[in-house]
């Protein structure tokens, strides 16, 4: 009997940490070292956690998007977001049409292109306080059309990178609120046509 119970106790041991495991680990350290992060760390992973179980998509669970309206084509946004880069003091270091293919299926993408803009003064800032930070460097607008006429905008969800770790430093944080709203507002006003 005592070696029944001992087995079976071995083995739902087993199986829990197998499974568990992880889990496990990730809520005793959200629980034990929290504190050292940014007070909007464990919600921010938290809601890029619980896209990820929503869609089964990471790469979606760590963007945004915006709608193009329908009047407004791919080379009416290059233009919106060439003026609005300007308005907010962004530099546009690079756009690329990636491609584009008359005889798209209804749910294939039919046209893609990209710009990377930068605030070159704000980004040597960062790279000194990390140089991982360049992973992030220069932020990036994607404008992906499918066949069927939908277009979408999309840039990254710059919440993990501003409160995801410590708190950043006061000048540092104002610098990167000041890069996040750039990359909401750019986007969600081209894809509106505005100028």
């Amino acid at each position: 009997m005592k070696k029944s119970l001992l087995t079976l106790i071995l083995t739902v041991s087993i199986a829990f940490f197998a499974t568990g495991c992880a889990t496990m680990h990730m809520g005793w350290t959200a629980m034990t070292q929290a504190g050292k992060l940014d007070k909007k760390a464990m919600p921010a992973y938290d809601n890029m956690f619980t896209k990820v179980t929503k869609y089964g998509d990471p790469a979606r669970a760590m963007m945004r998007e915006w709608k193009v309206d329908k009047e407004v084509s791919g080379d009416d946004v290059k233009e919106s977001v060439t003026a609005l880069t300007q308005e907010y003091n962004m530099r546009l270091t690079n756009y690329v049409k990636m491609f584009t293919k008359e005889d798209a299926k209804p749910d294939e993408v039919k046209e893609a292109r990209i710009w990377s803009l930068c605030d070159l003064t704000i980004a040597k800032i960062f790279l000194n306080h990390s140089r991982y930070f360049g992973g992030f460097m220069p932020c990036r607008i994607m404008y992906v059309k499918y066949g069927n006429g939908d277009a979408y905008l999309i840039s990254m969800d710059m919440t993990l990178a501003i409160y995801g770790g410590e708190p950043l430093p006061p000048k540092m944080l104002k610098l990167a609120k000041k890069v996040k709203t750039a990359m909401e507002e750019i986007p969600a006003r081209a894809a509106k046509g505005d100028f």
